[in-house]
């Protein structure tokens, strides 16, 4: 399953997510599909997949101190449409 984390820090911790991302490890169980810096603030946009949500909780827990987190689960859109196109014909 796909999941998409929007990771949020206020500028005053910037220095502490900088130290931290350049020592972090991405959890076994997920599979890193991309990430996104938004140049204009700070945020990053990171699209993962693992089996387990649970895993979430490992991966998100390092930041919570210092920055809000909102994970999704996700699905493309073309599978999306598919899946509802198919309902409709039903």
């Amino acid at each position: 399953m796909l999941f998409m984390s929007i990771w949020v820090w206020k500028s005053e911790n910037r220095d502490e997510v900088k130290k931290r991302w350049s020592e972090y490890k991405y959890p076994e169980k997920i599979k890193l599909v991309g990430e996104w810096l938004d140049i204009t603030g700070n945020r990053i946009f990171v699209l993962y997949e693992a089996d387990d949500p649970t895993t979430m909780l490992e991966a998100n827990d390092l930041w919570l101190d210092i920055a809000l987190v909102d994970t999704v689960p996700v699905m493309e859109a073309k599978e999306v449409a598919k899946i509802m196109a198919e309902k409709m014909e039903r």
